[in-house]
């Protein structure tokens, strides 16, 4: 099987350091960018998003809590 190369990139004779630096400081200016793009929540939306979460989580936790027990009830009962 043959292998086929590509050129090299524009900037192959450029020191390591300075396109690793200009790639680091594109990403960070990306990051920048897109954090002024994000539409943040209002206090009042955190609050109520916050409760709906810690409701939904609480829930899951007592279903998990009672499946455990009806499961270790029927075991005992089965094997013990």
């Amino acid at each position: 099987m043959t292998e086929t190369r590509t050129p090299a990139p524009s900037g192959a004779g450029k020191p390591a350091e300075s396109k690793s630096g200009n790639r680091l400081l594109r990403f960070y200016r990306q990051v920048v960018a897109e954090l002024r793009k994000v539409v943040w929540p209002t206090r009042k939306q955190l609050s109520t998003y916050f409760m709906v979460v810690l409701t939904f989580v609480v829930f899951v936790i007592a279903i998990v809590s009672v499946l455990d027990l009806v499961f270790g009830w029927a075991m005992f009962k089965i094997f013990g």
